[in-house]
């Protein structure tokens, strides 16, 4: 069987992937190289990790599978230039966009060995690449597929069935009409003007009323079937000459909206401007909106199909809030949201859709983890440790090594029971925008004042923005209002009343909670740590947040090292390493590297 890179690039989360033998080996976002959150561009960093993770060399490859087709719905872009006429810069501009897109195989051959690359590129359709992702690393034979997101290769949405290795698409939504730019031109409206800051307004809705439900039915409408529409009025994407700045930089867009929704909600909240009541109320009301038109969609595909399990891709799949709701709004009973389900997740859709395409009838990948990035050698981390010795001696830190895994997750485990921040960097980092137990930050669920002492030491983000928790899988059920499992916390669950005052810290105001599963198959070793945090505490869970500070999610030692020293954090734990910050008053150790006793 053949060996696949698998590419999304020159758009935003920009990633690359590599499969060989029909097994996936690698996969990584390029902002966790370059260091630039959502960079946009072409992975060269992601493509090389992926390559010498595999041990191969560009000359190994045999397919580059790319999760976008210029010639897809061709007659549809046509006839849309002919309906709206935009101006003469959005053509060029999305000219330009497709000369990139068809030069791939020219920029491939510029990488380190390029010249030696004879592999085929493989084109595969934004949306399919989007279905392939979910239903292809899914544990159902036979699924409703979805992908739902802004908009790619002329679609924001398109639906089907998949079953075996097949997915049928039944149907789609073509631009302009779009519920992620809907989402995403409000998101700027509430004064979040950054590329992927909607999770700031699903943070933000629980703290408003949905009081603004008669304008959003207004901006965007349901259709027969179960599809939604734009008015445009109220958009300027699809005629409109505006900055889209995609390529070798963090992605930025332009105001999507037009000055008509400010007559329609009042003016928009610029980002210096305080937080008041009526823009909690927006962010509300966008959410319900949302909430509404993907229930209506699921709703209309449960009657057609008859099917009750879901897979759920595109950017729109990373609203986890509306994903914890799909099994009290719709009849499905199983969905499945695969770690990367936005666009950087293309990148593997299309090349699980090249891997089918040519070996059809062969087994199916189950993505049982997302732990696909870069892992580092105790050697390497010694290493550092040891550059960094006078540094972390002129902060007071103590160092030790401890070589059984079972005292490691014992200190790190005391040391949050006692209210301490722990930073955990342990194996392979993880494939999407999620901490799960290699890359995090980890804290005490129980401490009514954690969110602030994390926002204070590390974070410095928006107070209203709530902490995840992580969760022994056979203990979900005795604390959220679920027997679900979310491995890759996709899905917000209500945390069960009586339990909400034990674990203040990771309920949001309105008794939710952002859950991640845990296995000891998955992830022993986080695992074993939560396990030694239960023995402590009788409480089966700890606050997970991703190790960064208003940056992308750590990659390699360096980076979590420079994170812990220029942060308050209390605790470092670095591979087998040790690095904790002594208070004053305690006795202070040596700081060479104290074994394991």
């Amino acid at each position: 069987m053949p060996s696949i890179l698998g590419i999304n690039a020159y758009h935003a989360d920009a990633a690359a992937c590599l499969m060989v033998d029909g097994c996936l080996v690698a996969a990584a976002e390029e902002e966790r190289f370059r260091r630039i959150k959502h960079w946009a561009g072409f992975p060269s960093e992601a493509i090389l990790y992926c390559l010498d993770a595999g041990g191969l060399s560009l000359r190994d490859v045999e397919h580059v599978a790319i999760n976008r087709d210029p010639q897809a719905n061709l007659f549809r872009k046509v006839g849309s230039v002919l309906a709206h006429r935009p101006e003469p810069g959005v053509i060029l501009e999305r000219l330009r966009n497709q000369r990139d897109w068809s030069s791939i195989e020219s920029t491939i051959g510029a990488l380190p060995g390029g010249n030696n690359f004879h592999g085929r590129v493989h084109r595969v359709e934004h949306h399919l690449a989007h279905l392939s992702s979910a239903f292809l690393v899914s544990p159902f034979d036979r699924a409703v597929v979805v992908s739902v997101d802004g908009m790619g290769d002329f679609a924001s949405a398109a639906w089907g069935v998949g079953q075996g290795s097949r997915i049928d698409i039944k149907g789609r939504v073509f631009s302009p009409h779009s519920l992620g730019i809907f989402y995403e031109a409000l998101t700027q409206y509430v004064g979040f003007p950054s590329y992927g800051d909607e999770y700031k307004v699903m943070g933000l809705a629980p703290y408003g009323q949905p009081i603004f439900m008669p304008e959003m039915r207004r901006i965007v409408a349901a259709q027969r079937g179960g599809a939604f529409r734009l008015n445009l009025e109220f958009f300027r994407h699809h005629r409109e000459r505006f900055g889209y700045v995609w390529k070798d930089c963090a992605p930025r867009v332009e105001r999507l909206f037009t000055p008509a929704l400010e007559r329609l909600l009042g003016r928009a909240r610029s980002p210096e401007e305080p937080l008041e009541q009526r823009h909690r109320d927006v962010a509300e009301s966008v959410q319900s909106r949302y909430e509404e038109a993907f229930f209506a969609l699921l709703n209309s595909l449960y009657d057609k199909f008859r099917i009750d399990t879901l897979a759920l891709a595109g950017g729109c799949a990373m609203n986890s809030v509306a994903n914890g709701k799909i099994y009290v709004a719709t009849p499905f009973r199983r969905v499945f949201v695969q770690p990367a389900a936005g666009d950087a997740g293309g990148a593997l859709g299309a090349a699980l859709a090249v891997h089918h395409r040519l070996s059809p009838g062969t087994p199916r990948l189950l993505m049982e983890h997302a732990y696909w990035g870069p892992e580092f050698s105790r050697s390497h981390i010694a290493a550092l440790i040891e550059r960094h010795r006078s540094e972390l001696g002129a902060q007071g830190c103590r160092i030790d090594e401890l070589c059984d895994d079972a005292g490691l997750c014992r200190r790190a485990a005391r040391a949050i029971a006692e209210g301490k921040v722990v930073g955990w960097f342990q194996g392979r980092m993880e494939w999407g925008p999620r901490a799960l137990g290699n890359r995090s930050i980890l804290c005490d669920p129980r401490r009514p004042d954690m969110k602030d002492i994390l926002n204070l030491k590390i974070k410095r983000r928006e107070s209203f923005r709530p902490f995840a928790p992580s969760i022994l899988r056979e203990k979900v059920i005795d604390w959220f209002e679920t027997d679900d499992e979310v491995p890759f916390m996709m899905q917000v669950f209500q945390i069960k009343p009586e339990k909400r005052s034990v674990i203040p810290a990771v309920t949001h105001v309105d008794g939710s909670g952002r859950l991640q599963t845990i296995t000891a198959a998955a992830n022993p070793l986080y695992y074993r740590l939560v396990e030694s945090f239960a023995e402590l505490t009788g409480v089966p869970l700890v606050l997970n947040t991703s190790f960064n500070e208003n940056e992308p999610i750590v990659c390699r030692p360096q980076e979590a090292m420079d994170c812990f020293l220029r942060t308050k954090m209390d605790l470092l734990a670095l591979g087998p390493f040790v690095v904790e910050r002594i208070e004053r008053g305690q006795p202070q150790a040596h700081l060479g590297i104290v074994p394991a006793k």
